[in-house]
């Protein structure tokens, strides 16, 4: 077992990421002795589909007051008996889903704030420690059976069969989209503005679909927390800045899977996205695995000058660039000296393909595998 940072809570919580992640695993190890119920499995469902009452029955019966629900989105209405056990009889809930919009959509009892929401994510490089593989983890991502299978086959098979998995058993599950071939050609049209400005339109019209069409394909897929859309940091502006949000699939493995390639596919511009998918999934993993409260967004002016990544919150404000090069040069820190410029708070971190280290003011300058490292250090505001 790789150790995962991320600590149990004291009460209730929910635990919320995509399938595969890890969820059941970790709360398996870390609560051995709990109930587990898994709503993936037919006959538990089947069991406990109009016969919520059963759940206190079966925790009697295994002796125990800490009951774990495996994919509670799918059982909503068992959300009421589970605040009944909490306040009733002091029971303590762990209650993973990979969706929230049935909880959120269909009403129901969400504790009201009995327990804490936490999200899960996909391994960091300081999880992994000297398991980390930098050139592999660009390629196929840091999902934990990628990590486990660790040759390109293998995960290159896993990756694809985790896409269909997800189309197949949620999406479709969902019952809000009917074409699935039209929501495929979506998700590859969605690929192709992974670590780019979004610009829903051109999205829609290069699968063929309407912009509602896209925009609500867009929400389905943040609510199935497989996306995210990056909004451009504003606070205090002194400058003309864009106003499209940065697009991403929640892993750089995943991004792969779905993007279609062919002759006029460069390797530099596949690269580059994934490698900055890298770096994002990085910070939000760890930010969600410390309980560091920072709000990510992006950076970009209305001339060019852009930080790929900024990290605000109360423990500072941090700007990431990231350049493939295995060599450094002094125009890479244009953006971030223009960011450090408006904001003299800021720390820069610009991580690159090199070997080096340099530090220019509040700029460091370090290897990409070295700076997915340090992020915990520099998050939690140490020098």
């Amino acid at each position: 077992m790789i150790a995962r940072i991320l600590k149990v809570p004291v009460g209730s919580f929910f635990l919320f990421g995509p399938r595969g992640t890890g969820k059941s695993t970790w709360i398996r190890e870390t609560l051995p002795s709990a109930l587990h119920v898994d709503l993936l499995r037919e006959s538990t469902y089947v069991e406990l589909i109009g016969h919520a009452g059963r759940l206190e029955a079966m925790a009697d019966a295994r002796g125990t007051r800490t009951v774990v629900i495996d994919e509670v989105q799918k059982l909503p209405q068992l959300l009421d008996e589970v605040h009944r056990l909490i306040e009733g009889r002091g029971f303590t809930f762990g209650l993973t889903g990979s969706s929230a919009r049935k909880l959120r959509r269909s009403g129901v009892n969400l504790l009201a704030g009995r327990a804490q929401t936490l999200s899960f994510h996909p391994f960091t490089a300081t999880e992994l420690g000297d398991r980390f593989n930098l050139k592999h983890a660009v390629q196929f991502g840091l999902l934990p059976t990628v990590v486990a299978k660790g040759a390109r086959e293998n995960a290159w098979d896993y990756l694809r069969g985790y896409v269909g998995t997800y189309l197949r058993e949620e999406v479709q599950q969902e019952a809000l989209v009917r074409n699935l071939g039209a929501f495929h050609r979506f998700l590859e049209a969605a690929s192709f503005s992974q670590a780019s400005p979004l610009n829903i339109q051109s999205v829609a019209s290069d699968c063929g679909i309407a912009r509602k069409t896209a925009e609500t394909h867009f929400d389905l897929l943040e609510d199935l927390l497989l996306a995210v859309r990056l909004p451009v940091f504003r606070r205090r502006a002194l400058r003309k800045l864009v106003s499209h949000p940065k697009f991403f699939f929640f892993d750089a493995g995943v991004y792969r899977a779905l993007r279609p390639r062919g002759p006029l596919d460069s390797d530099e511009e596949i690269d580059g996205a994934a490698i900055e998918t890298l770096l994002f999934q990085s910070v939000r993993a760890e930010c969600a695995n410390l309980g560091l409260e920072y709000e990510l967004s992006y950076w970009r002016t209305a001339d060019g000058l852009e930080v790929d990544l900024v990290a605000y919150g109360p423990l500072g404000l941090h700007g990431f660039e990231l350049k493939r090069s295995s060599r450094f040069r002094e125009a890479d820190l244009d953006g971030l000296q223009a960011f450090c410029t408006d904001y003299p708070e800021a720390q820069g971190h610009l991580l690159y393909g090199g070997s080096t280290s340099y530090r220019f003011g509040a700029i460091e300058v370090v290897p990409l595998g070295e700076g997915l490292r340090r992020l915990p250090m520099w998050l939690q505001g140490a020098s």
